[in-house]
């Protein structure tokens, strides 16, 4: 087993103030409520407290601590090489769309943080594409003129501004970054203060159609005329979204450096296997922050193993000190590389709307998705509805489901800190010990659709093969597509 530096969680996350808002407790009313408090729930809070509508927000765990709170926050209409791909695939017309939508997302960020006030790091930065092949100086050009077709600025280089040799750059100027976690908590706030109400602790354990979408938690229930499910997969959808998209995982890892301009801009590799870089800083100091390669959920046996390859790169590449900080996060890819969004079916579940896919980029995109669902709420139709159409086709062998990879023949298999998948006849236990060697179990049978789950060495959860859905390593689930925990065992 790899030892891993650093503290595990978010840099993000860390440096957020965090408040505490209350569980939901018994039986309320609103036009709309929202599930989850992520960049898509909260915006699309705030655009209808801002339009006088009453909302309320339940989320299971904590405001802006899941995927919005781990992301690479890059404010950027620059989303590797995108715009190329739209238009040989989805037409000039969508991809013009598309290019909109996001500088549109961009926009709402920075007057919202001027407006509300919001502390959250914002900085302007130039972000670039990268290569250090010099056969692929074609495909940066390239991505160079499509972008301009859709009306963005967009510069080639012969090198990127980086410590390292490259071969051919795109550079978008005037993109920004931000600490998203602290971004989320400034929203928050300023949906209170409209009159919004949120609840924590409060995961939504059923969602039904009566009269009204019903929403019961744990502690309560939310009654309502729209409801949004903005919970990276959604945990329910008249159509299934599930095997729409893939869920994909990738590693992060914050540096200390001395100087916060060692890299100056935000930067995303295309050559195999891919590496992104930024900027950012915690309580102690300045951070350099660098991604790697994405890898399926639940598919790798050894994740920790990805943290040391990662270090090795970064240290090779660029000038660091100490890890501070480690963490996974997990996104969902789409065949067209564009995400789902609105009502799936406005015929047989209508007032029902979604936001799922969003291909590692859902700063800009989740921001565009919450303005539009609002709108649409708000009887207005939206420009984007045809681009983030959740019904629109898509090819059926897109989605793999993955097997798990961590079967042991017995409990003396788990070394303490580690854990392991046992098959006893039709029964599959998940069981891990702690530090000092306790043995605990749960159901290795992920509550979604009945997957095996595999135990992730570095984060300590179990994570489902087939769908993405998370667990703690006690059952709990950090996120969906599942809303029950692994049921508990005893051995």
């Amino acid at each position: 087993m790899a030892i891993l530096l650093g503290k595990p969680g978010s840099c993000w996350v860390a440096a957020a103030r965090s408040r505490n808002y209350p569980q939901l407790e018994g039986s309320i009313r609103a036009d709309a409520v929202v599930v989850g408090a992520g960049i898509v729930g909260l915006t699309t809070a705030l655009r209808l407290c801002e339009a006088g509508r009453s909302v309320v927000v339940v989320e299971g765990l904590r405001t802006g601590g899941q995927v919005t709170g781990r992301s690479t926050a890059k404010i950027t209409t620059q989303h590797a090489l995108i715009y190329r791909h739209l238009i040989d695939t989805v037409g000039p017309e969508l991809a013009q769309v598309y290019a909109d939508a996001n500088s549109a997302g961009a926009r709402q960020i920075r007057d919202w943080v001027r407006e509300y006030a919001i502390a959250c790091d914002l900085e302007s930065k130039d972000a670039y594409t990268y290569t250090c092949d010099e056969s692929r100086r074609a495909e940066v050009a390239a991505e160079a003129e499509a972008a301009r077709q859709v009306g963005l600025e967009a510069e080639i280089l012969d090198h990127a501004p980086l410590p390292f040799e490259t071969a051919a750059a795109l550079r978008f100027s005037g993109q920004a970054q931000f600490n998203p976690a602290m971004y989320l908590v400034g929203l928050a706030e300023a949906v209170t203060a409209h009159g919004g109400r949120i609840f924590e602790d409060s995961r939504a354990t059923s969602i039904d159609e009566a009269s009204r979408w019903r929403i019961v938690t744990d502690g309560g229930a939310v009654d309502a005329g729209h409801v949004v499910v903005a919970t990276n997969m959604t945990v329910k959808s008249p159509i299934g979204m599930a095997n729409r998209t893939q869920p994909r995982c990738h590693t992060a890892m914050a540096f200390r450096i001395d100087d916060p301009l060692t890299v100056d801009g935000m930067f995303i590799g295309i050559d195999d296997p891919t590496h992104s870089i930024r900027t950012g800083h915690d309580a102690e100091g300045p951070l350099l922050v660098a991604l790697g390669p994405k890898f399926n959920t639940g598919w790798d046996g050894d994740v920790a193993k990805r943290f040391v390859e990662l270090e090795k790169w970064a240290r090779k590449n660029l000038s660091v000190g100490d890890v501070a900080w480690r963490w996974c996060n997990e996104d969902y890819d789409t065949a067209d590389r564009i995400p789902y969004a609105g009502e799936p079916d406005p015929a047989k579940a209508a007032g029902f709307h979604i936001a799922t896919g969003f291909n590692a980029w859902g700063i800009t995109n989740g921001t565009a998705v919450g303005a539009m669902i609002a709108d649409l709420i708000c009887g207005r139709p939206s420009p984007w509805q045809k681009l983030y159409d959740p019904a629109r086709p898509h090819p059926e062998d897109f989605h793999k489901n993955g097997r798990s990879q961590s079967i042991v023949s017995s409990t003396h298999d788990i070394a303490p800190g580690m854990g392991g998948v046992i098959v006893r006849g039709e029964e599959k236990i998940a069981a891990w010990r702690d530090t000092e060697g306790a043995l605990q179990a749960v159901s290795a049978t992920c509550t979604h659709k009945g997957c095996t789950v595999t135990w992730n060495t570095a984060d300590h959860t179990w994570d489902c093969p087939c769908h993405g859905s998370i667990f703690a390593a006690d059952g709990s689930v950090i996120h969906g597509p599942a809303r029950k925990p692994l049921a508990q065992i005893t051995l």
